[in-house]
């Protein structure tokens, strides 16, 4: 079996990021970067990325130039054996070797790995949790990821919502939170008398603003350290990316101050050294890696062994469409302690409905997927309903 081609996808979903004082549901992000590898034999790998799309685009198919490290990804690929996805990670990293080591250029690799797990499982029928060797569990537990409303009424309603939709667990991220203090935890403690003790609620407080008026946050390590006071009383499960992504001291000054509370990061990072940093230095509880931005599956079967051998967790980000969800159960499934896995319940008529059989919530949990590779399938439809390029 040979791949004959690797295409890079940009999908609109035709709607902005929402402004954080909204307190309608986020409606998600607008443009989604797909990838898709084509076999000789007919079968197909897929996965989104947590990228810019247009430039992870432009990554595969740049022009080549005969020189490796400045190379497409397309050239990485085409003409070789997908089932050797070992060896075609060490050479896409090469190819991308002086421009794509990290940021887009990892993310579009990340993208691709999935794909070739994909091809791998359907190519052999079977699910990509038996190719990596282990399934723990057949469900996972679910927490609902949305965007801190902006006020205490509004963040009731919205809990009271995801409750009444099954859920029994739910984070809060981003929004109007980081700014204030006062505000950040009145937000939080409404949460919790909504939400009652039985539910976990988590926080994720962003390191920058997603206000196009107001992109940065200037918490000082200090104010953090108050906002974990108040957070380990209101029961939070977890305090995810509060600092910037290479602020390793801060986060392991932070953690001084932890007694219940857990510290998470990583969505933001990328191959195992930097995971390794985070546990190591940085004492971060749990690690979160984005399988489509930290190095693919098989970066993030690394990261899980490192976790089980330290004995922290793993939780996978995964706020995306259901083929991130999929790849990220079937990790979840490999992990001998597996927390919960991200559920996207923002409003885009794209990221929840882009593949058949939808994944969906079961009193609180979603089943880890049993068909061949990723164990869902792209609707091709709505690909071809929302792609521009």
């Amino acid at each position: 079996m040979k791949i004959t081609d690797v295409e890079a996808m940009v999908l609109d979903t035709g709607k902005d990021y929402p402004d954080p004082s909204e307190a309608a549901e986020a409606h998600g992000v607008r443009f989604v970067s797909l990838i898709r590898i084509t076999t000789d034999e007919g079968i197909v790998g897929w996965s989104d990325i947590e990228t810019q799309p247009h430039v992870g685009k432009a990554i595969v198919d740049a022009p080549s130039g005969g020189e490796v490290g400045f190379e497409s990804l397309r050239s990485a690929l085409v003409g070789e054996d997908p089932m050797q996805r070992r060896r075609l990670w060490e050479k896409m990293y090469r190819y991308l070797g002086y421009y794509g080591r990290s940021g887009a250029g990892m993310q579009m690799i990340s993208g691709a790995d999935i794909a070739l797990w994909d091809i791998a499982g359907k190519a052999l029928k079977m699910p990509i949790w038996q190719l990596l060797g282990a399934k723990y569990r057949t469900r996972v537990k679910a927490y609902a990821s949305t965007l801190f409303r902006p006020t205490p009424d509004d963040m009731k309603r919205a809990v009271a919502d995801y409750l009444a939709r099954g859920f029994r667990a739910m984070k809060f991220g981003w929004g109007v939170f980081g700014v204030d203090l006062k505000l950040d935890v009145a937000l939080v403690k409404a949460a919790r008398q909504e939400a009652g003790d039985g539910i976990d609620l988590m926080v994720d407080a962003g390191w920058y603003g997603t206000s196009r008026r107001q992109p940065f946050k200037s918490r000082s390590l200090k104010d953090t350290i108050i906002l974990v006071s108040e957070l380990e009383e209101l029961g939070v499960f977890w305090l995810e990316d509060f600092l910037h992504p290479t602020n390793i001291e801060g986060y392991a000054r932070v953690a001084e101050h932890t007694h219940r509370l857990r510290l998470a990061a990583g969505e933001q990072a990328e191959g195992i050294e930097q995971f390794e940093r985070l546990a190591r230095e940085g004492r971060v509880d749990v690690l979160q890696p984005d399988l489509s931005r930290c190095g693919g599956l098989s970066v993030g079967q690394q990261i899980a062994d490192m976790a089980s051998r330290m004995q922290i967790d793993c939780a996978p980000h995964a706020w995306l469409t259901d083929l991130l969800k999929a790849a990220s159960l079937h990790l979840n499934a490999y992990l001998p302690n597996s927390l919960c896995l991200e559920f996207n319940v923002s409003s885009s008529s794209l990221l929840n409905t882009l593949c058949h059989g939808h994944i969906e919530l079961k009193d609180g949990f979603i089943d880890i997927p049993d068909g061949p590779g990723l164990g869902v399938e792209v609707d091709e439809r709505m690909v071809a309903k929302y792609r521009v390029l």
